[in-house]
């Protein structure tokens, strides 16, 4: 049997129950400091309190603990770890090698970041002899890259399934540390990727100007987890720790279902990680929920349209051109949508989006404050569904870990054997006075209807009833009271949750030279990457910012997105470049390998 984890983001601890509430299998969290999104921080007494919800449920709780460390910073991240140990966290998802050391000293599970760059087998076969127990691959990657990688290693698979694209390699991008001083490696991205460019050839001639040519659809395998299982992705990972409780909500609660499904198609060969039954909420909508458009990207080994160089962010669906523009509102030709009061719009306006909101809703006619770019036929959009979101916050979704009980009632007493899904047992007999039951087959039913209820997080429905002699007159306050104590006792009881790999040191050698792609930023870093064999290591581009680096590699190609491949016939030589605020990026395209890089002049 595989077991299949949603694996959910989370910025703060109730985002991160709110996932919990949705379906997640798992969720990831950052603690104070050093997680790979710096606006993203929790406490550790934060993060106690979600493990405490979540494993209710044997839901897992990671820590991202994946930024590249400081020399000075090293004793303040042993502590970090010491202390999310002492928390309950279940891993910690690490980019240093520094930290895993750590974390095997503190008894903790360590996941390799997506932040490792784990596009190779060879990679995936070194990252996994330091000891983690999972890793998380590149994005950029085929299905039958994936499956590769698959059989080259035993620690679990993790890959990424929804959510915003880095358009680098993940781990080796350097561009904002270029551009700006802030480091995607050190958890201060500044998106330059989403930026707007101009694109010059090597004579200077503008050849497209002022667009996000290195901004991503979004991620989208909502269709293509059973093909991700099936490669040997265990761990369905989405993005998003710096989004908000309704796209967590809207985006765990679509891929739960979706997961569901394909367990279902699939019931011996395929479990889900964690325990407790889903049930009320809002029907999901990923068109509803912040996205650039969506892709899936590489997953085929073919190349599309990835880019989303013209909106480089939400833009909404489509509602429909504007037909005339009065004092106070507007009035659209048609549209398919439903709209409603406090819906918020946005249009295109050369190439900058413009939102505003509508006070009142009525048919084709929007009443509101119009915006001084909008003209008629003017295509607009609905980027927020104010009835979606009211029924998001409106009802939230209820998880029960479900509860069988048999039961035996006896002349003066009930004895109760309850067994939760996830293989808790409790046997209790309780004395039931000495009146009995004036009608024994209507006490009987009130017995199966009062233990068949909720209480808490549990589900319980009798499964057998057995009754000998006379049936005793027992209270509807009496069975809720034995069912809250079988609850009570439950809860007293660890769940039995599914174990996580854990991972073992092996004796792979690294590279004999290691450039500052290896992000080796202290001291332990150098002395273990030496202890495998390696003689030359460069610092981090952090540290050293070495003039004319490549700052980016990608599976991406602004040639191939505009048609000028030399494969789609209108050929565009080489270097080409991009200009933003004055500065100068160099574009090599490297057909053998179909990769681009940017690079520093």
């Amino acid at each position: 049997m595989t077991y299949l984890e949603l694996l959910a983001p989370a910025r703060t601890a109730d985002i991160g129950k709110a996932a919990v509430d949705c379906g997640a299998d798992a969720v990831y969290i950052a603690g104070p400091a050093f997680g790979a999104r710096a606006a993203a921080g929790n406490s550790v007494e934060d993060i106690r309190d979600l493990c405490l919800y979540a494993h209710r449920f044997g839901v897992r709780i990671y820590v991202t603990v994946n930024t590249i460390i400081y020399e000075e910073e090293l004793e303040d991240v042993r502590k970090l770890v010491q202390d999310l140990a002492g928390a309950g966290v279940d891993a910690l998802i690490v980019q240093d090698p520094a930290v895993i050391e750590m974390a095997s000293e503190a008894g903790q599970i360590a996941h390799a970041s997506t932040q490792c760059a784990i596009r190779t087998p060879e990679k995936a076969r070194f990252v996994e002899s330091l000891g983690y127990g999972r890793i998380v691959l590149e994005r950029q990657l085929s299905l039958d890259q994936v499956r590769t990688i698959r059989d080259a290693v035993k620690a679990e698979i993790e890959f990424f399934v929804h959510g915003a694209l880095c358009v680098c390699y993940s781990g080796q991008c350097y561009l904002s540390e270029y551009l700006t001083g802030r480091s995607a490696n050190r958890g201060e991205c500044a998106q330059a990727c989403r930026s707007r460019y101009d694109l010059l050839d090597a004579n200077g001639k503008v050849i497209v100007k002022d667009k996000a040519l290195l901004s991503l659809k979004d991620y989208n395998l909502l269709h293509r987890l059973e093909d991700l299982a099936d490669a040997g992705v265990c761990s369905f990972k989405i993005e998003g720790r710096l989004k908000s409780e309704s796209y967590v909500r809207n985006v765990v609660t679509a891929y739960n279902q979706a997961l569901n499904a394909l367990i279902e198609k699939y019931p011996q060969k395929y479990s889900r990680a964690s325990f407790g039954q889903v049930s009320g909420g809002v029907a999901p909508d990923l068109e509803k929920t912040f996205n650039r458009g969506y892709t899936e990207l590489f997953i085929d080994g073919t190349r599309g349209k990835w880019s989303s160089m013209d909106v480089p962010t939400h833009l909404g669906e489509y509602v429909g051109e504007v037909a005339s523009i009065t004092r106070d509102g507007i009035v659209l030709r048609s549209s398919a949508l439903d709209l409603s009061n406090g819906d918020g719009f946005a249009f295109l306006s050369g190439n900058e989006i413009v939102g505003f909101r509508a006070d009142v809703a009525e048919g084709h006619t929007l009443r509101c404050r119009v915006p001084e770019e909008l003209r008629v036929g003017t295509k607009l959009y609905r980027n927020i569904s104010a009835k979606f979101q009211k029924r998001l916050e409106a009802s939230a979704p209820v998880r029960e870990i479900s509860v069988s009980l048999s039961v035996t009632v006896s002349p003066d007493s009930i004895t109760v054997t309850a067994v939760s899904e996830d293989g808790r047992k409790v046997t209790r007999e309780f004395p039931a006075g000495t009146d009995s039951a004036r009608d024994r087959s209507r006490m009987l039913e009130i017995i199966h209807g009062q233990l068949s209820k909720r209480s808490g997080h549990y589900s319980f429905e009798v499964t057998d009833l057995q009754a000998s002699g006379t049936v005793p007159f027992m209270a509807a306050s009496f069975l809720n009271g034995i069912r809250r104590d079988i609850a009570g006792e439950l809860d007293g009881m660890p769940v039995n949750a599914i174990a996580l790999k854990a991972g073992a040191i092996s004796s792979a050698s690294s590279p004999e030279t290691l450039s500052y792609k290896a992000n080796v930023a202290n001291s332990r870093d150098r002395a273990l990457y030496s202890s495998r064999g390696a003689a030359q290591i460069e610092d981090a581009y952090e540290i050293t910012h070495r003039a004319g680096a490549e700052l980016m590699r990608s599976k991406y190609c602004v040639r191939h997105e505009l048609g000028l491949c030399p494969r789609q016939g209108k050929y565009k030589p080489e270097p080409l470049y991009l200009l933003n605020a004055g500065k100068r990026l160099r574009l090599d395209f490297h057909c053998a390998e179909c990769e681009m890089t940017v690079s520093d002049i």
